[in-house]
């Protein structure tokens, strides 16, 4: 079944515990309410046609990525995505513009070329890590408000670099705005506390209930990606990660929202390559979908 951008923006923006039901879905069973995955186009090199074939072949539900400034080349992405029948996440790899009157008018350019292709919501990397906690503040507002009047959704990634570069102030920042929401990757927080986070259950728990949406990358204390999610030394990354997507996918069932996740292991720099040769250790492709079948296992089986 697929939703349309409608249906979904009204079902994932209400409050918790409402007991809103999909359209053809009852609740329970907890299957009644199947995760949908996406693909980055992040790392890609084919065209979008080739690319969204393959992702195709690949039963995943759509593709996560940004859209081009040009305008011609913006036009012909959106009609491609449109022509793909696959649904669509917006990306915004915001500025690192350091003046905020000239940070967020480009950002909000950002929101609006967005804006365009209709997604199901815009996933934004929100602010930077070096603006006071109150000019971070203002942004996330501006944006939300802006991408408001557009008519379409704006959550914010956990991201270093970013207002949300940390669990502890995200944390703040949270408990200063209750209407914000979160694209949760949590193998940043991992590699910027150098810690699981075993230690900082209110800052996780506080993003668990303010999750809309799922990067299912996996990190650990020292990197925002470990090599191989297969091998068993990183088992202890991996099982850190699913307690936590686990909790968000359990809640979102209960409140009976869309549940969507993007397998965002990453190319170079984010993947090991090999001294000298430069080749990557292994493929980014594979891994993601390595990471779609064991969630589609662990939750959609």
């Amino acid at each position: 079944m697929s939703i349309n951008r409608r249906d979904f923006i009204r079902q994932s923006s209400l409050g918790l515990g409402t007991a809103m039901v999909l359209p053809g879905f009852s609740l329970p069973p907890d299957l009644s309410n199947p995760v949908k995955f996406f693909m980055p186009q992040w790392g890609s090199k084919l065209s979008y046609v080739n690319f969204f074939e393959n992702v195709k072949k690949e039963r995943y539900d759509g593709i996560e990525m940004s859209l081009p400034k040009d305008d011609a080349e913006r036009k012909d992405a959106i009609a491609k995505i449109k022509e793909s029948g696959l649904l669509y996440i917006a990306q915004i790899y915001q500025p690192n513009e350091p003046d905020l009157k000239k940070h967020i008018e480009e950002a909000k350019g950002y929101v609006k070329m967005m804006a365009e292709a209709e997604p199901l919501f815009i996933n934004s990397h929100t602010g930077k890590d070096f603006f006071s906690f109150a000019h971070n503040q203002e942004i996330i507002q501006t944006l939300n408000e802006y991408a408001k009047s557009l008519g379409v959704k704006l959550i914010h990634e956990t991201h270093r670099g970013r207002f949300s570069f940390a669990a502890h102030v995200t944390l703040e920042h949270l408990k200063k705005k209750p209407d914000l929401r979160l694209t949760f990757d949590v193998s940043h927080w991992m590699c910027v506390a150098e810690s699981l986070l075993e230690n900082q259950p209110e800052a996780v728990e506080m993003a668990i209930q303010r999750t809309d949406h799922i990067h299912s990358r996996v990190g650990f204390a020292e990197g925002p990606q470990i090599t191989d999610p297969k091998a068993p030394e990183w088992k202890f990354a991996l099982d850190a990660h699913l307690s936590i997507w686990d909790r968000v996918v359990e809640r979102k069932r209960k409140a009976g929202e869309p549940i969507t996740v993007t397998t965002e292991f990453g190319p170079h720099p984010y993947m090991v390559l090999q001294p000298y040769t430069k080749q990557p250790i292994v493929s980014q492709w594979d891994t993601n979908i390595f990471m779609k079948e064991l969630l589609t296992k662990r939750y959609n089986a």
